[in-house]
């Protein structure tokens, strides 16, 4: 078999797997709402945002640093007078999305049971431990996987040590995800294939130019056409 013949295959979880951007998504309208006689709901929405990526270096990816963000926000709108009702009513929200049931995408479990065996599959995904832990439980996925990686932040060099320490050369490997930043891009500039499966709802921080040029870069429109692009592949 050729040294850069496939045999592992990372996978993102959120927006990959199940559902998780919806959730934010549903979470921002009921803060807006909330701050909505301070500020209007487009002025709220781009000051969360701007919180967020702030704060990406202190507290990480996930919803309890998207809680913290939430509670400074409507301290910086309402000038400090932010009521504690409304204080509240966010560390509500917060512990409501981290109590949501899983919702897994369609395609998943048949894909990942099709390719399960013959590849090693490796769950590649980033946000808080507890949360992404609960998250893979709830799913029934996890059974599937040979191993999993939770790690604060996507890089060419974090690639390079999965696929090392599994005793795999990059170029052996390929990486499925959402988001063109985190999933596809530094997997291929590492070697990896990177296949670029589109949601419907992707978090601004994530997007990216497709590296349409790049050999190694695919896209599919699914998660069920993936064991056909793998047998292209050869």
């Amino acid at each position: 078999m050729p040294s850069d013949a496939l045999k592992a295959i990372g996978f993102d979880a959120d927006d990959t797997l199940w559902q998780n951007e919806y959730f934010f998504r549903m979470t921002e309208e009921k803060f807006a709402n909330l701050l909505s006689d301070f500020a209007e709901s487009d002025h709220i929405t781009e000051r969360l945002l701007e919180a967020e990526r702030r704060n990406l270096h202190y507290y990480g990816y996930g919803i309890k640093g998207f809680t913290l963000s939430m509670i400074e926000t409507a301290i910086e709108i309402t000038d400090d007078k932010v009521p504690a009702s409304i204080l509240h009513d966010i560390l509500r929200t917060g512990r409501e999305m981290l109590r949501h049931p899983v919702e897994t995408l369609p395609h998943v479990r048949e894909t990942l049971a099709d390719l399960s065996g013959r590849y090693r599959l490796i769950l590649i995904t980033k946000g808080d431990l507890f949360d992404q832990e609960r998250k893979l439980a709830q799913s029934g996925l996890g059974d599937l996987f040979d191993d999993v990686q939770i790690v604060s932040e996507k890089t060419p060099q974090i690639y390079q040590r999965i696929f090392n320490s599994a005793g795999l050369n990059p170029t052996a490997s390929m990486m499925v995800g959402n988001s063109l930043k985190s999933d596809v891009i530094p997997a291929i500039e590492v070697g990896s294939h990177g296949v670029y499966v589109p949601h419907n709802l992707t978090w601004v921080h994530e997007h990216a130019e497709p590296p349409t040029d790049e050999p190694r870069f695919h896209n599919i429109e699914h998660l069920g056409e993936l064991p056909d692009l793998i047998s292209r592949l050869g």
